[in-house]
């Protein structure tokens, strides 16, 4: 089975509760077929330093309740030593969403590059300081 390329990323939020304003855009791009939700948790990090992992499971239901569309697509594939790691870089008083997405889109790409006899060599992403100085710089000439 092709798939596409798995990314994660990590979201700090102030305070230590999720109002799920993001949740619109993600479920929008899981029903389309961009993207899919590989592993979501979410990890608190209250005023004394103290650090607790919460499942999506774990949420109040005025929290959880956003991600109803994405249960059941996500799975266990964070380890505690992957919220050990993002603790370390929370500030105290702060919620943070660890989310692993495969990009579905790509998946394509890979199985008509593959069957051309391709493969990728390099894949980089390009940081959005970098492109807007490129940008601005092609602009100017």
């Amino acid at each position: 089975m092709v798939r596409g390329p798995v990314e994660h990323i990590v979201i700090e939020f102030p305070g230590d509760r999720f109002d799920g304003g993001i949740v619109p855009v993600v479920q929008e791009l899981v029903v389309s077929g961009v993207i899919r939700i590989v592993d979501l948790v979410f990890v608190k990090k209250d005023g004394d330093g103290r650090v607790a992992l919460v499942e999506l499971s774990e949420l109040d239901r005025s929290e959880a309740g956003a991600f109803d569309v994405l249960d059941g697509e996500v799975g266990g594939l964070l380890s505690t030593d992957d919220v050990d790691d993002v603790a370390q870089h929370l500030a105290p008083g702060t919620l943070a969403a660890l989310l692993v997405w495969e990009n579905v889109w790509a998946a394509r790409l890979a199985a008509a590059l593959s069957a051309a006899g391709g493969r990728v060599v390099a894949h980089h992403r390009v940081a959005d300081e970098v492109f807007e100085a490129a940008a601005a710089h092609a602009r100017s000439q």
